[in-house]
């Protein structure tokens, strides 16, 4: 592992360490996020989906300020924490105005995703069969995937509560990353000096 860097990416690490609070902020509110999507399970479906709108809307918003407030000149390029911040208004948003958009659509892709990488994985093992013993073990994963897709595309009410549980498992280890991301830049803050 060399030590080369290249011309302002310790301008850019000083960037973080000096705005690790706004990274520790992204924590809380993923955090607080999980828990609420815990504490209520029985929320309507439309509350946990505007929940999740919010929560995207304001993980959106840090993320915009923590790419353009900063107490350096010097600091390198920051454009694509500006695209994460913009990702999550836009998402946020569409969520307030089209929620069933955001829901249904958060299901069918998670659905067709299951359902691809299941149907991949029994081909996988079929392949696999001269090759190696126990292929049967990922043909039966594929399978579960599959039925699994196809069973959130049946019943999809069902697969939205579980879809907002995944999400809320989610944004609570996000937030615990991000949380110790932050401690671990304000523990270093100011070692990257200009």
């Amino acid at each position: 592992m060399t030590n080369e860097t290249s011309p302002g990416s310790f301008s850019e690490i000083a960037w973080l360490t000096d705005n690790w609070w706004l990274v520790l902020l992204r924590g809380i509110a993923a955090i607080l996020f999980g828990v609420l999507t815990f504490l209520w399970p029985a929320l309507s479906l439309l509350s946990i989906v505007l929940l999740w709108g919010a929560f995207a809307l304001v993980d959106g918003i840090f993320a915009i300020a923590t790419a353009f407030i900063t107490k350096r000149p010097d600091t390198g390029p920051r454009w694509w924490m500006g695209l994460v911040g913009l990702l999550g208004v836009a998402a946020g948003l569409l969520t307030f105005f089209a929620p069933a958009v955001t829901a249904f659509g958060l299901l069918t892709f998670f659905a067709l995703w299951l359902i691809a990488a299941g149907v991949l994985q029994v081909i996988g093992a079929i392949r696999l069969r001269q090759t190696i013993d126990n292929e049967w073990m990922l043909a039966l994963s594929g399978l579960a995937s599959v039925i699994l897709g196809a069973l959130l595309i049946g019943y999809p009410l069902v697969g939205l509560i579980s879809v907002a549980w995944m999400i809320g498992i989610f944004a609570l280890a996000v937030g615990i990353f991000y949380i110790g991301l932050s401690l671990r830049l304000k523990k270093v803050k100011g070692t990257f000096a200009a």
